[in-house]
């Protein structure tokens, strides 16, 4: 990491430090302490644009192995849009949507050299903590998106940490991933192979944790689908039915739903226990992948 990048070095600010005050953090690594709380601003876009998301969004959630040729054949037909292929994969690619599909070849190939191995194949997963998935997804507002990273626990269902962001920009999901490394240590963490995971700042601090990377295999959308089936969940019960008009209403609706979903809705994968129960070693529970 160089520190002669202050996005870099913004990820080195750790704002609950027990010593260092975050405007001591920010004079070290020459910092503008304001800088450290600032937000990149939501992207502005038209109203019909914003339509064309919710759409995307809504098709791809119930089909994720349609591609942008068939999303725009809907899109015409269904709802009477002028819409091309070519702006049609544009917006998907904005929205970080990607069909589920075997692939021969990985989009972008010069993240190859950090692909890993698929680490799960005919593993027993016994007990909380040995494998995470983590993911990012789309989140629509009224006039608006974010995007959201979350860490599952594997074993449990349970949410460990998430973080919303305005944009797609990586800092978000490293924050994440640093505060919950430094509270639990998995013994694999699983992702697809998307540019957020392909990173070399991503394996690099992964691998200082001393935590083992494993990554989905090529276009194998079963590989990382409980993930999936988190953000179908949420999407269906909050943001299909409401309308959040703020990063502020969307974040405490967040906090509501996650903690309901770990502590109180029964998962019938796991015997109809809690999630937050079964992680802290209340139930015992053998999942096979």
């Amino acid at each position: 990491m160089k520190l002669s990048d202050a996005n870099a070095r913004k990820e080195l600010v750790d704002m609950n430090h027990s010593q260092l005050t975050v405007q001591r953090q920010a004079e070290l690594l020459s910092l503008n302490r304001s800088s450290l709380y600032r937000q990149p601003a939501l992207k502005l876009i038209t109203d019909e644009e914003l339509f064309i998301m919710r759409r995307i969004d809504e098709i791809h959630t119930d089909e994720p192995t349609w591609g942008y040729r068939t999303i725009t054949r809907i899109l015409r037909r269904d709802d009477g849009i002028l819409i091309n292929k070519k702006r049609t994969r544009r917006i998907m690619k904005d929205m970080g949507i990607y069909t589920l599909y075997p692939k021969p070849n990985l989009s972008k190939r010069y993240h190859s050299q950090y692909i890993k191995p698929y680490l799960l194949r005919n593993l027993a997963i016994t007990r909380p903590n040995q494998v995470w998935g983590v993911d990012i997804t789309y989140l629509r507002m009224k006039k608006g998106f974010m995007y959201l990273f979350i860490i599952i626990d594997r074993y449990s269902r349970c949410i460990v940490d998430y973080e919303l962001s305005s944009t797609l920009d990586k800092s978000f999901l490293l924050c994440c991933m640093k505060r919950a490394l430094a509270k639990y240590k998995p013994e694999i963490i699983n992702s697809d192979q998307g540019g957020h995971f392909t990173s070399p700042d991503y394996i690099k601090m992964i691998g200082d944790a001393g935590v083992k990377v494993s990554m989905d295999g090529k276009g194998q959308c079963l590989d990382n689908a409980r993930t999936e089936r988190f953000f179908r969940t949420l999407k269906c019960d909050r943001i299909y039915i409401n309308e959040y008009e703020t990063p502020m209403r969307l974040r405490a609706m967040l906090r509501e739903y996650i903690h309901t979903y770990n502590t109180y809705r029964p998962h019938s994968s796991i015997n109809g226990e809690c999630p937050a129960n079964v992680y802290s070693g209340v139930k015992e529970q053998v999942v096979a992948s």
